[in-house]
Formats: structure tokens, sequence, C-alpha cells
């Protein structure tokens, strides 16, 4: 019996039961790292298509400019 009045687990019980704390801990640990590359990955994504924006919106001004066009004047 334990300090509780409980039944302690035995040795080998004791064992079993760290070791699925571990692998439930490992699991935790791998679905948190799937979780950030996930996010990771999204964000790149999400930058890359900031950037495509960008330089759409600098060859659109530039076409702008060769018609004659202030963009400036457009805003």
């Amino acid at each position: 019996f334990d300090e509780f009045g409980e039944v302690a687990p035995t040795p080998a019980e004791a064992a079993r039961q760290q070791q699925q704390q571990a692998e439930q801990e490992r699991e935790c640990a791998e679905h948190e790292r799937q979780r950030a590359e996930h996010e990771r990955q999204r964000a790149e994504q999400e930058y890359e298509r900031a950037e495509q924006q960008q330089h759409w919106a600098e060859r659109l001004a530039q076409q702008l400019r060769d018609m004659g066009v202030d963009p400036e004047t457009l805003r």
C-alpha cells in the first residue's frame, strides 16, 4: 500500500505506466512538431503570396507610368 492507503502498483505495473506516459508524451511532442511545421509552411506560403502581390503591383505601376499615368494619383 502507498502513503494514501491505495494499492501500490507492482514494479512491472509501475514500469508499464511510465512507458505509457512516456509514449503519450512522445506522441504529444510529435503532434506539436507537426502542428508547428504546418504553421511554418502556411506562413511561408502567405509570405510568398504577399511577395507575388507586391511584384504584381510594382509591374502594374510601371505599366501605368509607361502610359504616362502616375499610379499615386489613382489612390
